[in-house]
């Protein structure tokens, strides 16, 4: 049943009409609810209403909210050394960089920065340098950030109306195994003829300046889509065939959220460039970007400039040394693959009893149920996943759903790593409330 606690609290009237004069809107419709403190898997709004966060806050609070290492951390850190001037370095930032570096092997040189797109920019700006080249190919459905080259390099939306992106950016369709361009005699996925076909069109295309190919190993604004077990081989050796480097965008994968610490890892391929953000602070601004000694050898001697004001903060070093602790000592690695084939199982349950669950699918903790008007034509019921995000919503449920008409309706749902078995089943049991009242 949905909580029909007085939600009173939540339609504050000065509270929504500051919003209306002061708050500029950023593309996402805002819930009618004012949040008040979060703990846990749990957020709770001015009503006193438990809302069970199934997307981690910004698919980013890996070890739920206010973790208490982490409040320990904040509370110690700030009261010491927060921030510095750029030039200067701090145990945290040292030690943070030291075990990134340890926990890749082959990335042993980290740079510490603040958001996802802020990462993805410093790498596309450091593969340009290395290679001397400017071309940067993505996934036509990638998110990568809505700055600059990370903009350009993001086709999932915010495209139109912001004039041309820049030069030298192409993309390739994403494999799709839920809707195959290519398939073979059984109707599965053909990714290694796609792959083919599009780097043909993209060689045909290039000016001969590829520098590099930056991917999301499950794309998550475009779907929920994962790389298919083979394709990062693959797409690597079509790099190394092009002198590309491949750069690889774990804002989300990172930091065991598909049960390693690292996506890349369950294929044996090491990216020549990793970016960290959202995970690696579990909540809390803080982005890496791994590579190879020799490339940062070859960009230093080029003069490599990327210097932000929060470049190399300590506060939030400190937070990432503390996240790499908790994950470890808790287990986290392995509960995300014991926890997610629990929330999987759960997901096949409801596909077998719902029909307008299409395709279940990802890894781990990290995972998307697709909502279609009919299984056999497989089409995107946009309206019908909006009032299902509304139900779960309104019995205490929050999960995101990719709602462009271009990605299907996909809803993403990924608990922190320290969901409970309880609240796993918790949740699958509103979702069946949901769907059974959203298709009344």
């Amino acid at each position: 049943m949905p909580d029909t606690t007085p939600a009173d609290a939540n339609a504050d009237p000065a509270f929504w009409a500051d919003v209306s004069s002061h708050v500029l809107r950023y593309g996402v419709p805002f819930e009618p609810r004012i949040i008040e403190r979060a703990e846990g898997s749990y957020v709770h709004d001015a009503a006193g209403r438990a809302i069970l966060d199934f997307t981690s806050g910004q698919m980013s609070s890996v070890l739920g909210h206010s973790h208490p290492a982490i409040v320990r951390t904040l509370r110690d850190q700030s009261g010491r050394l927060d921030h510095l001037l750029s030039a200067m370095l701090s145990r945290p930032v040292v030690d943070l960089s030291k075990r990134l570096g340890t926990l890749a092997p082959g990335l042993e040189k980290v740079l510490l920065l603040s958001t996802g797109a802020e990462s993805n920019e410093a790498a596309i700006r450091l593969a340009k340098i290395v290679t001397g080249k400017h071309e940067i190919v993505a996934f036509s459905k990638s998110w990568h950030g809505m700055t600059g080259a990370a903009a350009a390099a993001t086709y999932a939306a915010g495209r139109r109306g912001y004039g041309p992106a820049q030069p030298g950016t192409y993309a390739i369709p994403a494999p799709n195994a839920y809707r195959p361009r290519f398939t073979h005699a059984d109707g599965s996925l053909d990714w290694r003829t796609e792959l083919d076909d599009a780097f043909a069109l993209i060689d045909s295309q290039s000016t001969g300046n590829l520098a590099a190919f930056i991917a999301e190993p499950i794309l998550s604004s475009g779907g929920i889509i994962p790389l298919p077990e083979g394709y990062l081989a693959a797409l690597k050796q079509k790099c190394e065939e092009r002198g590309m480097l491949l750069i690889l965008d774990e804002a989300q994968t990172g930091i065991g959220r598909t049960g390693y610490m690292f996506a890349f890892q369950r294929d044996g391929v090491t990216p020549d460039i990793l970016t960290l953000s959202k995970t690696l602070g579990a909540g809390l601004p803080l982005a890496a970007v791994l590579t190879r000694a020799d490339i940062e050898e070859t960009a230093h001697e080029r003069g490599f400039l990327f210097y932000t004001t929060h470049v190399s903060d300590p506060l939030t070093a400190a937070v990432g040394l503390s996240v790499l602790d908790v994950v470890e000592k808790e287990g986290l690695i392995t509960r995300a693959r014991v926890a997610g084939d629990r929330l999987r199982a759960g997901l096949e349950d409801l596909q077998q009893r719902f029909d307008c669950i299409g395709d279940v699918r990802g890894r781990g903790l990290m995972l998307g149920l697709e909502i279609v008007t009919d299984r056999a034509g497989k089409a995107p019921d946009l309206a019908m996943g909006e009032r299902l995000g509304a139900e779960a919503m309104a019995r205490g449920l929050s999960m995101n759903i990719v709602k462009l008409p271009a990605m299907g309706a996909v809803f993403r749902i990924a608990p922190p790593l320290t969901v409970s078995d309880a609240e796993i089943d918790r949740g699958l049991e509103i979702m069946a409330d949901a769907i059974a009242a959203a298709r009344s």
